[in-house]
């Protein structure tokens, strides 16, 4: 075992991002299928590592003591990005997108049920597998693997949601991309946003953006007024039936920071400083977070919770296509909102950002897209995705719960 202290994380997580924009670059298959450069540089590197244990019996770990905080970090900058004002604008769009959010719950849902019981599996395997990981992400899935061994007697339950939402992760930040070019191949119509409109917050990462040092710390002072302040709810809502987890109170605050701090004319938010910390936290997030996976642990699936996360990829392309696109209007925007929801829809947020940033940095800006998914994938989801998985376990399906 060779341990990496967090310095050593850090110039790693750095190299890797290089690496992945020079993958993307360089290798026309990934070009064009758009897929993240994290995800590209990421993923060479897990499979990297995997080749040193097998062939080595060498296992390389690392100290992830800022992966967490750079995720609090992009979530912060995602809420005081947020525009009440111009979230209220897209009001319809936003609650046609959030009912089309929860069809893939329900979808996912049964799917995972549905294979659960055909391959004669417990049928709280098929939850784990369906829109409690996929959807909700490796949060979620601790969470309600611990209460399904607590309470239902589900044993290996957390050790399973994890390798599913790591599968998730990766087959979300695989597919967007694909999936939105051809989308986009198909499309007549554009989106509301166009070429030579300036790029918003986190639309095209590789934009030049001019900042002071006095506006950067004041970014910085007020994304750490986000972290403090999101911990601190979080710890006061812990235990009870308002519990939600820290990321979606760090966002919370920086919603009402940001807004509060324009409605009163006191300060604007600098959303060019915003969108580059996030940026920056963003790529070093999703490259630790993938680098990091231990690829040998996904062997530890069986086959038949390998066939459910296969078919739920599945279901979750032909449902950006079929469902997510055409609801969402059948243009460019649309496209990107697909893309974005095959991130969230089997990994997490993060994920989706990446994707968009991807089709967007190529294809155009698209600002409906980066309105609604860091709100709907980062704030809704997981409130809904509660009272979904709690409806489910009242099914027939589960007598030990519904009793």
């Amino acid at each position: 075992m060779y341990h990496l202290d967090i310095y050593g994380t850090l110039v790693v997580a750095a190299l890797v991002l290089l690496l992945g924009r020079k993958l993307v670059q360089s290798v026309p298959f990934l070009e064009k299928y758009t897929i993240p450069e994290p995800v590209a540089g990421g993923l060479l590197a897990a499979f990297i590592l995997l080749a040193v244990k097998q062939f080595t019996g060498w296992e390389v770990s690392f100290d992830l003591s800022l992966k967490d905080p750079l995720m609090l970090t992009f979530f912060a900058t995602i809420g005081l990005n947020a525009n009440l004002a111009s979230l209220k604008a897209g009001g319809k769009s936003l609650i046609i997108f959030i009912f089309v959010v929860v069809g893939l719950l329900l979808v996912q849902n049964t799917v995972g049920i549905a294979l659960a019981e055909m391959l004669g599996l417990d049928p709280l395997m098929g939850l784990v597998a369906g829109s409690i990981t996929l959807s909700g992400g490796h949060g979620t899935g601790a969470a309600w693997g611990q209460i399904f061994t607590e309470r239902y007697g589900f044993e290996s339950a957390t050790e399973v949601a994890m390798a599913c939402a790591t599968f998730g992760l990766v087959l979300g930040g695989l597919i967007g991309g694909p999936v939105a070019r051809f989308l986009v191949k198909n499309t007549k119509t554009p989106g509301l946003g166009a070429d030579d409109e300036i790029p918003t917050a986190f639309e095209k990462p590789y934009t030049g953006r001019l900042i002071t040092p006095l506006v950067m710390l004041e970014t910085i002072a007020m994304i750490s007024i986000c972290l403090l302040a999101g911990n601190f709810i979080q710890a006061g809502l812990k235990g009870t039936a308002f519990e939600l987890p820290t990321f979606v109170c760090v966002l919370f605050v920086g919603v009402i920071l940001s807004n509060s701090l324009s409605l009163i004319g006191f300060y604007r938010v600098f959303d060019r400083a915003v969108s580059v910390l996030g940026n920056v936290s963003l790529s070093l997030f999703l490259a630790m977070a993938l680098m990091s996976l231990k690829l040998w642990q996904l062997a530890s699936l069986a086959l038949p919770m390998l066939i459910i996360l296969s078919v739920q990829s599945v279901v979750m392309a032909l449902y950006a296509i079929f469902i997510t696109y055409r609801v969402m209007g059948k243009n460019y925007d649309a496209a990107v909102l697909a893309a974005g929801h095959c991130g969230f829809g089997l990994g997490a947020t993060p994920t989706a950002i990446a994707n968009m940033q991807a089709i967007t940095d190529r294809f155009g800006p698209s600002h409906v897209a980066f309105l609604l998914v860091p709100m709907v994938g980062a704030f809704f989801i997981d409130i809904v995705n509660a009272a979904v998985i709690k409806m489910y376990l009242l099914l027939p399906v589960f007598p030990s719960v519904a009793g």
